[in-house]
């Protein structure tokens, strides 16, 4: 029950704040992260063919243990502390959760399209995507948008909520900080194939059994038959294990059609369709949140009542 009222609190802290403006953890972890890249991620040459590349998968290995272990026994020890160890709990799932933020970067894409300025609207939609944006029409915009909020909806909002129900402060400590490295070091190119291989493979990990919850969470609270089809049908299909069923589940329960051609980094990839429907607008990104925001509501009156139980 106690773990169940500090979760409430660090949601409640979440919505209340938003992310620190000043002195955010992450910020100061992903120096850390790239000075350890720095340090691990030097040249090498394949033996098998002759060419060159950077990174061994030991180093990338060795570089993620250096990054989040002491970091996650920090925590577990801080959280043991009499009296103050609920405080850590709390801040470290508040520092962990981005649902406030989430709002915060998807509604003026939104407010930019309902207002007909797309410059301002491929501008906003830019902070959340990695893809290019330049170019991109008023349906590709709230479609790149909606496609982010699903998805970071899982992996900024669920997955840190499920990893502090299981294991606390120390769990979402760990899931935050190996999410912040697959960002930063998950990149499939010549820099990071090698070197972010195990910070890629480890995110799938923690991520496999919360991003299914989520995508049964978005089926619930939605047009269930068609979520639950477009996930059986739809999400093996993606290239990614864990956001396909997310964005599948999501956009059938929404009843939109999401993915298609985007480009990414001077590159155009075609991908599978997600969802049934009309292209998305400017509303659906506003639905998506909602989407979002009761899932969050649902999953902590599970975790209320677990706790009673």
């Amino acid at each position: 029950m106690n773990l169940a009222l500090l979760t409430v609190l660090g949601v409640a802290l979440d919505a209340l704040m938003g992310e620190p403006k000043r002195w955010h953890p992450l910020v100061a972890f992903g120096r850390l992260a790239d000075r350890l890249e720095r340090r691990f991620n030097r040249a090498r040459t394949d033996a098998a063919t002759d060419t060159p590349g950077l990174g061994w998968r030991s180093h990338g290995v060795t570089a993620w243990v250096l990054a989040v272990i002491p970091l996650t026994l920090i925590a577990l020890l801080l959280s043991l502390l009499p009296y103050v160890g609920w405080i850590v709990q709390v801040l470290a799932l508040y520092a962990a959760l981005g649902l406030r933020s989430l709002g915060e970067h998807a509604e003026p894409v939104a407010l930019a399209l309902r207002a007909g300025d797309l410059n301002e609207a491929r501008l906003r939609v830019g902070y959340m995507v990695s893809r290019e944006t330049s170019a991109l029409d008023e349906t590709a915009v709230a479609r790149a948008a909606t496609e982010s909020v699903l998805e970071n909806g899982s992996d900024a909002v669920f997955a840190a909520l499920f990893w502090f129900a299981v294991a606390g402060a120390p769990g979402v400590v760990l899931y935050r900080l190996s999410n912040t490295l697959d960002a930063m070091w998950g990149y499939r190119n010549v820099r990071f194939e090698r070197f972010g291989w195990a910070a890629a493979k480890i995110d799938d990990l923690l991520n496999y059994i919360p991003a299914r919850l989520v995508a049964l969470t978005y089926a619930l609270l939605g047009h269930t038959r068609l979520a639950l089809r477009c996930w059986r049908t739809q999400a093996p299909q993606w290239d990614s294990p864990n956001a396909g069923p997310v964005m599948a589940a999501g956009a059938g329960t929404l009843g939109v059609a999401l993915g298609g051609a985007a480009r990414y980094h001077g590159e155009l990839h075609e991908r599978p369709q997600l969802g049934e429907g009309p292209a998305p607008i400017a509303a659906d990104i506003w639905r998506a949140l909602a989407l979002v925001r009761q899932g969050v509501l649902l999953w902590l009156a599970v975790i209320l009542i677990l706790g009673v139980l």
